[in-house]
């Protein structure tokens, strides 16, 4: 049996994209060991599905496009910055999300609610809007965390930009040497 690598996310506009880039350079210049997400591959995930097998793809693209059919367009920006699981020993640094952040959780639980009534297993996590910047290697140590939290919070305050949220996709996911490729399956309108 097929299977793909799927999560659902939505596109980010080439001036987020451009600002976020800014933060990773500011965050370069402490020379830690970090992968960064090249702007190509910076998205909002809204839901990660993970290993699912082809034939599956039909129905959750009907349960997704079903699901957000209610939901309108919504306005995000960008707000601050931060790391998983924390700022103080991050291993996960990341742009913050604000705007019409109601309206986003509750197009995410619909989102959440169609792929369970598909199959998927149920998220454990709770949902936390946020664009991944980049990820400590495995080859880091807590001295390295300590230093990237110091530079998380020595980051300068992002350009508030603001973009809608209009169209919600379904991407394949294939990780390679170079780094990940995203290509869109299927797309659901706000």
């Amino acid at each position: 049996m097929e299977t793909y690598r799927l999560f659902i996310g939505a596109q980010l506009p080439a001036s987020v994209k451009a600002e976020l880039v800014g933060a990773q350079i500011w965050l370069r210049q402490a020379n830690l060991p970090v992968s960064w997400v090249a702007p190509a591959a910076m998205h909002l995930t809204l839901r990660f599905l993970g290993d699912t097998s082809v034939t599956q793809i039909p129905a959750i693209e009907r349960a997704i496009c079903a699901a957000l059919a209610p939901h309108s367009a919504m306005t995000l920006r960008l707000a601050g910055a931060g790391g998983f699981p924390n700022d103080r020993r991050p291993s996960v640094v990341w742009a913050g999300v604000g705007g019409e952040l109601a309206a986003l959780a509750r197009a995410q639980a619909a989102i959440e609610s169609a792929v369970v009534g598909v199959g998927s297993t149920p998220e454990t996590k709770p949902f936390r809007a946020h664009l991944t910047l980049g990820r400590l290697r495995r080859e880091a140590g807590p001295h390295h965390q300590q230093r990237l939290g110091d530079a998380i919070r020595s980051l300068p305050p992002a350009a508030p930009l603001e973009w809608p949220l209009e169209q919600v996709i379904l991407f394949r996911s294939e990780q390679r040497r170079e780094g990940p490729i995203y290509t869109a399956i299927a797309d659901c309108r706000l």
